[in-house]
């Protein structure tokens, strides 16, 4: 296999996103790479890309060898990681405190972060247990939100110390007041919120480090003003964090009229497309990482024969990928 191992394509939403990151996972499974397509788009549009439904769990795609495909509910991680967090918290509460806790916790999941932080732990779970593909391409969420998701690591990382540490102090100062200059009992025998804290630290960690060492990332954006505009925000935005945009993908370029052709739509299309190539020249002067492949407008939607041929203008990126990780 050659390149990273996780490859994330992102962007503002309607640029064309599910259409690029499926015609990735073609091209790589094409290769000989045992893939597979993660969506974490509310939208997914990855069933109708390929005609087939997808679930939580990895699926063949049918009629493509080494492709697999599934797409994430973020509805239901949000609600599967609320009921999680209160069933360990009541074994571990008293029977007064669980009630009181259990609407802090309905109030923190409505909060904006809620839905990141759910996504994000069942994206840890994906990119921790994917042993049996060689890579795994992500369909993110709209440009704010996967940035938000992907500065989570580091952020988290932070907290779950500062909690750990407040907790052996906490722990520790209570005890001993109880049982004097003896080891605190939870100490010796093990705290289950500490455990969890520290559960919680190891897996940001993983994160933390696969994203940076075993990662790379694709900007998807249209020839016009507002999708250059977000696509410089999100590479300084992915540059904060430590995280190298390997490539932008321009998708949706008008195709040019032929020479001979006149009349209204002749000449709306010629001026279309002089617009397009001002933006695409500004894109190439003003964007540090390389354009590395323009795809033209379909009349018809990306999918079967024209799915494969997007996958063939996308090849670049795999074989870049692979002239790159030698040099790691």
């Amino acid at each position: 296999m050659g390149g990273t191992r996780f490859v994330f394509f992102g962007g503002k939403g309607g640029v064309g996103k599910t259409t690029v990151s499926s015609a990735f996972g073609l091209d790589s499974a094409r290769a000989g790479d045992r893939t597979l397509l993660v969506s974490t788009d509310p939208a997914h549009s990855t069933g109708d890309v390929f005609e087939q439904s997808f679930g939580d769990d990895p699926q063949r795609v049918e009629s493509y060898e080494n492709l697999w495909a599934m797409e994430i509910d973020p509805e239901r991680e949000i609600a599967d990681h609320l009921q999680g967090i209160k069933r360990k918290l009541n074994s571990q509460l008293s029977a007064s405190m669980i009630n009181e806790v259990d609407v802090q916790l309905e109030m923190a999941h409505q909060t904006p972060g809620a839905y990141e932080a759910a996504l994000f732990d069942r994206f840890i779970d994906v990119m921790a247990n994917v042993e049996e593909y060689d890579r795994v391409v992500f369909d993110t969420s709209p440009t704010g939100g996967t940035l938000r998701l992907l500065s989570l690591p580091e952020l988290l990382r932070d907290w779950v110390e500062q909690l750990r540490a407040k907790r052996m102090q906490s722990v520790e100062l209570y005890e001993r007041a109880a049982i004097g200059k003896r080891e605190p009992r939870r100490m010796r025998e093990g705290d289950p919120i500490l455990a969890r804290l520290e559960e919680r630290r190891d897996r940001f960690e993983f994160a933390h480090e696969t994203l940076r060492t075993d990662a790379s990332f694709y900007l998807v954006m249209n020839p016009d003003d507002l999708s250059l505009r977000e696509t410089e925000r999100a590479v300084d935005a992915l540059d904060e964090y430590d995280l190298d945009v390997g490539g932008i993908v321009i998708n949706r370029v008008t195709p040019e009229p032929e020479s001979h052709e006149e009349g209204r739509g002749a000449s709306y299309l010629r001026e279309r497309c002089s617009k397009e190539r001002d933006r695409i020249e500004a894109a190439h002067d003003r964007l540090e990482p390389p354009i590395v492949a323009e795809i033209e407008a379909r009349v018809e939607e990306v999918k079967g024969p024209l799915l494969a041929d997007v996958a063939d203008e996308l090849d670049v990126i795999r074989t870049e990928g692979r002239d790159q990780s030698s040099t790691r």
